[in-house]
């Protein structure tokens, strides 16, 4: 999907200004919801992730995963970060171009957020409340007078230094894709052997 924000930065057309404005405000968004929902799964009440659950006596295809991945098992379930932060990005491709847009949201749901309920890393209440606050985060922020203000900055930035800027969204858009999970350990390495 991170694909599809950077076609319609670069599709051409009337709307041009705005596509740009609205894939600015989604990369906010997209960041302020990760991080909303680490905070939430940190500060609200731990919720045990189904798969490592005694009480549920399932078996679910996740757990010799689960096993390698111990982080999953120390994180709380509640809210799914995983489906805050794509339907953030598909609340902003379908402010864009509403069929893509579509798609974008039915990929979330069948590729990104089933596949955790299944795997048994979130139950369904956590996918949904956690594409419920993804979404209205991205609407938020993609309010025209927010949207201009957060996308002026990086606007102008991305024609006076387009070569830095590009460069820096590159990696940004890697991190999203790869929800930081590299900044993510290299942060904790830094805190364990600081």
């Amino acid at each position: 999907m991170i694909c599809l924000l950077w076609w319609l930065w670069f599709r051409n057309g009337p709307t041009a200004r705005r596509d740009r404005e609205i894939v600015v405000a989604t990369t906010v968004a997209t960041m302020l919801a990760l991080a909303t929902g680490r905070l939430l799964a940190h500060y609200l009440p731990f919720r045990l992730r189904p798969m490592a659950d005694p009480a549920l006596m399932m078996n679910f295809p996740s757990d010799p995963v689960a096993c390698k991945v111990p982080v999953l098992r120390t994180w709380s379930s509640f809210p799914s970060d995983h489906a805050m932060m794509w339907c953030a990005v598909a609340t902003g491709i379908f402010l864009a171009s509403r069929r893509l847009g579509i798609l974008a949201y039915i990929y979330a749901f069948f590729f990104i957020c089933v596949p955790r309920v299944y795997l048994g890393m979130h139950y369904p209440t956590d996918i949904l409340a956690g594409a419920a606050l993804g979404i209205i985060i991205c609407l938020l922020l993609n309010h025209p007078m927010i949207r201009a203000r957060l996308a002026v900055p990086a606007l102008d930035w991305s024609v006076k230094y387009q070569g830095v800027f590009y460069a820096a969204v590159f990696l940004l858009s890697f991190e999203l894709a790869s929800q930081f999970d590299e900044l993510r350990r290299l942060g904790e390495f830094f805190w364990h052997n600081a």
